[in-house]
């Protein structure tokens, strides 16, 4: 597995890294031993100390946990104890599919932009209805079934997921609805 230990505008020294990789590899090696790699992002916030971490799975979910405290290792253990829950849970649900994909996700680019929200104060009209593009990227979009693109939608914690519908070959959406359930739209 892939490691990318850093500090936001702070030093991370070797102990912590060391400590870091075999916390995250004792998690994973639990729940599952398909992992690719992971980003673990330190920063510094006032008092507190904050862990990000992004771990990628061969089978295409992204789990992600965020943690805070006023140590830093107290705060990358909030983020693994949040990772090992979301790892718990996702296992748990293969199981429950009884459903093992024997390939990775197959991926596909696309392109994603940022738009420039509009001013609230103007009450002047604007010379055109074309949104400002304040930045472009390139993202990636899987091929899911509808009960993985769910899984995936709240491992990462997203409102909303853009994926390929395995059964049918066609862009699909699920998105989490003001009262609380999962809606799905499939042109």
């Amino acid at each position: 597995m892939r490691y990318t230990i850093a500090g936001h505008q702070i030093d991370i020294g070797s102990a912590l890294q060391t400590h870091t990789e075999t916390e995250i590899e004792a998690v994973v090696t639990k729940y599952a031993t398909q992992a690719t790699d992971a980003n673990v992002i330190y920063s510094k916030s006032g008092h507190e100390f904050a862990c990000e971490t992004t771990l990628h799975l061969s089978s295409g979910l992204r789990a992600q946990a965020r943690g805070q405290a006023g140590e830093i290792y107290a705060a990358f253990d909030a983020c693994s104890e949040k990772l090992d829950k979301q790892l718990r849970r996702y296992k748990r649900r293969l199981k429950d599919h009884h459903r093992s994909r024997s390939e990775p996700v197959e991926l596909t680019g696309v392109s994603s932009y940022i738009l420039a929200a509009e001013a609230q104060g103007d009450a002047e009209e604007p010379e055109s209805l074309q949104p400002i593009i304040v930045a472009e990227m390139e993202t990636k979009i899987p091929s899911l079934s509808v009960g993985e693109a769910v899984m995936q939608m709240e491992l990462a914690g997203a409102p909303v997921l853009v994926f390929r519908n395995e059964g049918k070959d066609e862009l699909n959406v699920v998105y989490r609805r003001d009262d609380g359930n999962i809606g799905w739209i499939d042109p």
